[in-house]
């Protein structure tokens, strides 16, 4: 296989996958010769993908080590966290107009699945779908990729999260998961980004309650 049959975005979505499925974690390096080889390929398209990452808030060039995943201290995971609050509340806002019918049904679909999930992986992506699915209609790109990108970002502590509250919790989520969904089916915003600052809120003050997570 040459670099004309492997493109950046292959690339890219392979190694995406990884990071948000927990198979490389925060520090974790990630080194170019070693997935170019197992593309067949020369390191141009993987450091294309890692810009591409880098971007998205996947991945980080540290000076003189290369690309790893990034390693965020407990401060800076409370602080993307508030900013997650205040950020996410305005997207829906802005999306809750545009948003369709078919958009509606999709939602309800996926909260029946979360609800009937009882596996940690599976509940990570159906929950990651049930969200950015709300924000689908903001109009504002650069809201619209904030929020991904901090979403990234804290991927592998929302699954610290879930796995420190195992399935006791998960009736908590899927309440608040109906509320969000309510004010979504009204359109109304106000309820809507109260369900979900609160939603989010949770999550960070349990963290809070665990360094353990961070070391």
């Amino acid at each position: 296989m040459t670099d004309s049959d492997v493109s950046s975005a292959r690339v890219a979505a392979y190694l995406r996958e990884a990071i948000l499925g927990g198979k490389l974690g925060p520090g974790d390096r990630i080194r170019q010769e070693e997935v170019a080889a197992q593309f067949g390929a020369s390191r141009l398209p993987v450091r294309e993908a890692l810009r591409i990452l880098e971007a998205e808030g996947l991945t980080e060039l540290a000076p003189h080590k290369g690309a790893r995943v990034p390693r965020l201290t407990q401060h800076e995971v409370e602080v993307i966290y508030q900013m997650r609050e205040r950020l996410e509340p305005l997207a829906l806002a802005e999306s809750l107009p545009r948003l369709t019918a078919g958009d509606d049904e999709q939602l309800g679909k996926l909260q029946q699945r979360i609800e009937d999930n009882d596996d940690l992986e599976k509940f990570l992506g159906l929950d990651r779908e049930f969200h950015l699915l709300t924000y689908r209609g903001c109009p504002v790109e650069p809201l619209s990729s904030a929020v991904t990108r901090l979403w990234n970002s804290t991927q592998h502590y929302r699954r610290s999260y879930v796995a420190l509250g195992g399935q006791d919790r998960m009736w908590l989520v899927n309440a608040e998961h109906r509320l969000i969904l309510d004010a979504v089916l009204r359109r109304d915003a106000v309820d809507g980004e109260r369900y979900l600052a609160g939603h989010i809120r949770r999550t960070r003050v349990e963290l809070s309650r665990h360094p353990e997570v961070f070391t």
